[in-house]
Parts: C-alpha cells; structure tokens; sequence
C-alpha cells in the first residue's frame, strides 16, 4: 500500500511496453484458465491486470454475461465478478467503450453496459492496488513489457520495495507475475502471455523459487513462432498456466502461427487430455507438447522451449548425476585479467622465464585439437600469492611501464597495493592437469584436451577429473546428448551462437564413468579423437538406454 502522501510519477508514454495480443490467442488464454461460460463466473472474482485496448476485458465479459444469463441472474450481480487496470486514462476510456460496445452487441441496455464498463474499468497501476484486492480465482492477461531502468526513479523503487522477486535488471512483468500470484485464492489461476525470458534468467530466479514454493506450474506454451502479436516484436513469448495449489505433471508444448481459424476450445482442451494422462491428442498443424512429470525445483532454470527435448532432458535429469559432482570432477573458468593487453604476450624475453605462464585462449581450439599459438600470461602470482614485484626486476619494470593502465582497473582500485594483480588468481596446479578445455561462445560443443601443457584464459572454460578418462568424457560431451543440455538451458546470442558457460556445463548430466563398457570406452575416445560427432552420439544413447525413436528429439538441438 502507498505510504500517506507518496505519489507515483506516471510512466512516459513512450515506455509503456504495450504489445496487443490476438484474439485467437486471448480465447486461447481463457480456455486454459477455465474461464468458461459454463462454469459460475459471476460468483468468481478475475483480474486483467493491464487492459491495453481491451482485447483480454471484451472476451472475458462476453464470457461473464453468457454466464449469469446461462443462471439466469440479473447482469447487475456481475459488478463484483471483474475489474481491469489501465495506467493511462485516455486507453482505459477506450477500453469502457469497447466494453460498452461489446455488451449492447449483446443486447445488454445502454445504462447497465455503462454501470458494468465503469465499474470494471479502473484507470489505475494494478501494482499499486492489487494489495488492496478480494483473493482472485482468476488473473488474466498480458502483462506490460517495460525494463525498470526506463521508469521514473521512484516508480521503480516502489515496485522493488513491493515486490521483491524484482531483481537486477528485472522487466516489469516480474513483478505482475509476483502480484497475481500472491492475489491467488487457493485453486486460483494465473494465465498470463508474457516474455519467457525469466524462466531461464538470472533476473527470474527469485520468480521461479516464488512458484516452486506453493504453486503448480500446470501449461507452458512456446509462442516464439506463433505470430501470437498485432504488432512484430521480439518478444519470445510463452503462455504460463500458474495455479496455486500442490504441484504436478506439466504439458509443455510449442505453437506456430496458424494458417486458418483456430478453435482454441478444442486447442485448449487437447493439452488439458496430455496432462489428464489421456495420451497425445494433437492439434496439428499448430502445436507440438509433451508431459513432463516433474518440475523444477527452487530457482532452477526452467527450459521449455522443445516438448520432446525437455521430457528427454526430465528423464536424463531423474536418472544421471551432474557433470560436477563436488569432489571428484570439476568445472571452472580460466583467468581473467582485466588488462589482455598487458598481461598476454608472445616475447619471451619480455619478464623472467619463470614469470610466463603458457596460455590457452578459444582460438588454440578451433580444430578440435589443442594448437597452442604461443601466448603467454605474464604471472604475477606464486604459491603464496602476488610475487613482491623486488623479487623480479624484470617484470616491475613492465609492470611499473602500464602502471596507469593496470591502475585504473576495477580490481585495482579495489586493492591499491595490489594494483599488478590480474582479476583472478593463478591456480598453478591447474596447469599440470589435464584438463578438457571449452570455449564459451559456440555453435556445437567443441571439447578439447589438453594434456598438462597450458593454462587456460578467461574465454575457455576447463574441466578436470579424478575418475574419468578425459578422452572418454570427451567423446561424451562431443554427442548430442551434451549438446542438448545447452540447447536447453542456455540463451542464444545474436548469430546463433550458444555460450557454454560454466552454469550450463554442470547442468550436463553424465553416466558413471565405471558403467561404461571398456568397448563402449575406446568407442568414445575414438570419436572424440577423430571428431566423430555421429558416433559419439551413437555410443552415447547406448550407454544412456535412451531409445532410438527419441534420437531425431536430440538431433533437433
């Protein structure tokens, strides 16, 4: 609730990130909520949190009056059943008209269509309010897409402060989802069309815990590709059906844009016989799904963008550990230094021999196998720490030649006497091992070995081992399988490529190492010796008893 005397400085009209959603899409959203003219609407409360134009409020009173005339009730008991929000004062007139419009379509009398449009229409910031409002068995919508560094400073503040699932550069659609959800009646719903984006971010994990904590995540639909805006955006967008109550099974699916009238009852009702246990009952050409019997638990990312890939990854998940299992393999990143310029060289003779370090950088890796080009870290750590730069005239005097440079560096600044320190400490014991090197921005895993003769930079992430023949591991990393934990878990960049970063590497999961064949061994090493991603593959799906039908699911990453 706003504190006495605090007031909001309205959005600019320029941010308010209203995208329109189709009608198909909207009749979608209220078939999976249930907001069915058949059911009691008129003694349910629903919310439509950010009215735009009115598509999701005109459908849902169409549906509201359908229902209380089905009881036979007078329209005035509708009042109570409905209220939408709307920020800017001239679109929530519009929205009333629409709905006026709308209800005397349906023969409804001119004063009671205003009364009802008056009285659902609030001009308003539902963040504000919706503290204020009944438990809701409905919220229904699609929220606003606007990033909080694009809003008044106090606005923002205010939502942070109110909604606490909003962190780091959180889009405002977090906190309407935080809002619903906590407005939820037991056994009510939340179906909103939104950016997908939270379910994989880091800005989403306080949301994602949010749900795991008391809500069942019942539908996901991917609409990437289902033309499901007026207006083309790149939105990324999913429909999210959230209720809150104990959680179960899950249907995932992925829409495309159709080429014909959509009946979205009989859309909406074939997902709801996937999660009854029904079998698949598809709604070709439009949507794909799957049942996932488990969700994810905490903040864990939730990849959802392929049906028949994520119930594979579920079922790999259930039954395989993790690439890092804490004690004997681990997953890392090589050193940053805050300064390649400085710290990276190829002169030998530049500082003493035993201040070189031999570096691996992404581009040793282009071939599969590690090309060392001759670069060096200019080491300024031992065992115990930073060297005292006395010790080594050499290296002061290159280092006291960038001083300036070296010093304006965060880390610098963050440790004065150690202003010659690269960001991250030189673990030299890393050097010897071998190691299985990654480079982070990729379009396929590209796993390389390197047998104890380099360290690795910042853009190669590493893997070492205590029980694994890397060469094996390797060819493992190398197959689909792999590749579909990426696939699944990670963001794309522009190009396509995919970062293989640490936190999606540990999300890998593999077999025991001691349950592999010594036959099923020396396959995989051959593989990933001749980069040999079809056998590796092969080998692979063998040593994880998946079967055969489910190979073109993993060759769709």
């Amino acid at each position: 609730m706003l504190p006495l005397g605090f007031s909001i400085p309205p959005i600019p009209e320029e941010s308010r990130g209203v995208v329109y959603t189709k009608p198909w899409v909207v009749e979608l959203l209220l078939d999976l909520a249930d907001y069915l003219p058949a059911s009691d609407l008129v003694d349910a409360f629903a919310v439509e949190p950010a009215s735009g134009e009115g598509a999701f409020l005109t459908a849902m009173a169409r549906r509201l009056i359908a229902s209380c005339e089905r009881q036979g009730r007078p329209l005035t008991d509708c009042l109570k059943s409905l209220v939408s929000y709307e920020i800017h004062e001239q679109s929530a007139q519009a929205t009333r008209v629409s709905v006026i419009e709308v209800l005397m379509d349906l023969k409804v009398d001119g004063n009671t269509a205003r009364k009802l449009a008056e009285t659902w229409v609030k001009t308003g910031d539902y963040l504000f309010d919706a503290a204020r409002l009944p438990r809701a068995d409905f919220v229904i919508g699609n929220p606003p897409y606007i990033r909080l560094e694009d809003m008044p400073a106090e606005t923002a503040g205010f939502y942070r402060r109110s909604y606490p699932t909003m962190r780091g550069r959180a889009d405002m659609y977090i906190a309407f989802f935080e809002a619903a959800l906590r407005q939820l009646k037991d056994g009510g719903v939340c179906v909103y069309i939104c950016a997908d984006r939270w379910m994989l971010n880091q800005y989403g994990a306080e949301l994602r815990h949010l749900i795991a904590s008391r809500f069942n995540v019942q539908t996901i639909v991917e609409m990437h590709n289902a033309d499901a805006f007026d207006a083309d955006v790149s939105a990324y967008p999913a429909i999210t059906v959230i209720r809150r109550g104990s959680q179960g099974r899950v249907v995932v699916a992925s829409a495309v844009a159709p080429t014909g009238p959509v009946d979205s009852r009989e859309l909406a009702q074939s997902l709801r016989a996937v999660t009854n246990g029904q079998g698949a009952k598809p709604y070709p050409p439009i949507v794909s799904s799957a049942v996932v019997e488990s969700w994810f638990k905490g903040s864990d990312p939730w990849p959802c963008s392929s049906p028949s890939q994520l119930a594979l990854l579920r079922h790999l998940e259930e039954r395989f550990p993790a690439l890092e299992d804490g004690e004997h393999t681990r997953v890392g990143i090589g050193v940053a230094t805050g300064c390649d310029d400085v710290f990276i060289t190829k002169d030998r003779s530049l500082v003493e021999a035993d201040r070189l370090l031999p570096l691996a950088v992404a581009s040793d890796t282009l071939t599969g196998h590690l090309k060392w080009s001759g670069n060096y870290l200019v080491d300024p750590w031992d065992s115990e720490g930073l060297v005292k730069l006395s010790a080594f005239p050499k290296l002061k005097s290159y280092f006291e030649t960038h001083r300036d440079i070296l010093c304006r560096r965060h880390t610098a600044k963050k440790n004065v006497a150690g202003w010659y320190k690269t960001i991250d400490r030189v673990t030299h014991s890393l050097k010897q091992r071998p190691k299985l090197y990654i480079p982070d921005i990729k379009d396929e895993f590209n796993p390389v070995l390197d047998n104890g003769e380099t360290y690795p930079h910042h853009n190669l992430y590493f893997v070492v081992s205590d029980v694994w023949d890397l060469e094996v591991l390797g060819g493992i990393l190398l197959s689909s399988i792999a590749q579909l934990f990426i696939e699944a878990y990670g963001v794309r960049m522009r190009g396509g490529y995919l970062r293989f970063q640490a936190q999606y590497l540990r999300r890998i999961r593999v077999p025991n190492p001691q349950s592999i064949k010594p036959r099923q061994a020396q396959r995989l090493a051959e593989a990933f010796r001749a980069r040999d991603r079809e056998q590796a593959t092969m080998i692979a799906l063998e040593i994880y008893a998946i079967e055969s039908s489910e190979l073109e699911a993993i060759r769709g990453c």
